[in-house]
């Protein structure tokens, strides 16, 4: 067989599109084309591709290779083709069986020596493949790297199968009896005790716990004014512990989003997010954006806080983006070839000094951000 057929997926915002890896072998001059609208770093799996191969023992077929990476107008960043093009040489060249491989999806990058490297956005492909199963057939195991098992394990009901390297894979398709192949990982994290700073630290501020505990219950955006050392940054980043419980929708939305920006920690399953962007931020860094869209720090506080403290040195400009996120929950981020869609509810904490109110007052910056009331922690 000179041509396999290999099922993977890209990413387009929380998206995750599927894409048929094509490897056809033909005779001529030795070469290894890639097509299909691939970026930079799906170019160089030539390289990465040929030497794991060569590590592992197996023969880079001296023919002209061509992998075709469908749609063809859909763009393809990240490592995350090298396994199912390695594989698909194998299965082409007659190296491995093929006959199986339909039933799999495949993602993972290969390092030179074979092994397979974490890939970033496991979460949000793991929850495209089990969305789209159909239920006239049999539904397909997603083969990925052992780094990515538990993140991926989230997602109910879908089949993980974790390897740690390239044979590995490829001996799960040789093998002849269970005891070669790879096993399915049912890996559940535990619910663990929230990590954010305790809010019985606080001694004292009765008014402003009161207006926390109350911001808290009802998903208020709040505003703390008060002088130097009053406890404004305190108050603020101990919010996020008192909080209501994440559901498992909730949680599983919010890992989807940090996986995309390669950030998601296990240990921080079902506990919600708390990021505190510096004032130098730009509004490209807080609603997400590049040529290749990522998410920003809204999205990344996707039900969690996000906390932004001396608000009064952030330009207008920048607290302006922040409006229509605020009353919509979502951030749609149009470039000229993509356009992308995060989602972003999240509950905004700010803190300035009492002494810039009045000029934070005079440009309007407050009811751009639609504050119903200042808070006076002094």
């Amino acid at each position: 067989m000179s041509l396999a057929v290999l099922r993977s997926r890209a990413l387009a915002g929380m998206a995750a599109p599927p894409v048929t890896v094509e490897v056809h072998l033909a005779n001529g001059l030795p070469s290894f084309t890639i097509v299909g609208l691939p970026e930079a770093e799906v170019k160089e799996a030539r390289d990465r591709v040929r030497a794991a191969l060569q590590n592992a023992r197996f023969e880079v077929p001296a023919r002209r290779i061509t992998v075709n990476l469908a749609p063809a107008d859909l763009p393809k960043e990240s490592g995350r083709f090298d396994l199912a093009i390695a594989l698909g040489i194998l299965a082409a060249s007659g190296q491995i069986p093929g006959d199986r491989l339909d039933d799999y999806e495949y993602a993972g990058e290969l390092s030179l020596s074979g092994q397979l490297l974490p890939v970033r956005g496991a979460l949000a492909m793991t929850c495209a493949m089990h969305a789209s199963h159909q239920d006239d057939r049999p539904p397909r195991a997603f083969i990925l790297p052992l780094a990515n098992a538990d993140e991926a394990a989230l997602v109910n009901q879908a089949i993980i199968l974790p390897a740690g390297s390239l044979l590995d894979v490829c001996a799960h398709f040789t093998a002849r009896d269970d005891s070669g192949r790879l096993r399915r990982h049912h890996a559940r994290p535990a619910v663990k005790t929230p990590r954010h700073p305790d809010f019985s630290d606080i001694k004292g501020q009765l008014q402003a716990r009161r207006a926390m505990e109350v911001a808290a219950a009802g998903s208020h955006s709040i505003l703390l004014v008060g002088p130097p050392g009053a406890g404004k940054s305190m108050l603020a980043t101990r919010i996020a512990g008192i909080l209501p419980p994440m559901t498992e929708q909730q949680a599983l939305e919010s890992a989807a989003v940090q996986s995309l920006g390669g950030g998601f920690d296990m240990a921080r399953w079902k506990q919600r997010p708390c990021r505190a962007p510096h004032h130098t931020a730009s509004a490209v860094a807080l609603v997400g954006g590049g040529g290749t869209p990522r998410p920003g720090e809204i999205s990344l506080a996707h039900h969690g806080v996000l906390f932004l403290d001396e608000i009064a040195e952030y330009p207008r400009s920048v607290l302006d983006v922040l409006r229509q996120p605020m009353e919509s929950g979502r951030i749609s981020i149009s470039r000229a070839a993509r356009q992308a869609e995060f989602p972003a509810r999240f509950q905004l904490v700010a803190c300035m000094q009492c002494i810039l109110l009045k000029s934070f007052l005079s440009t309007d910056k407050l009811e751009a951000l639609g504050f119903p009331d200042v808070f006076d922690s002094s």
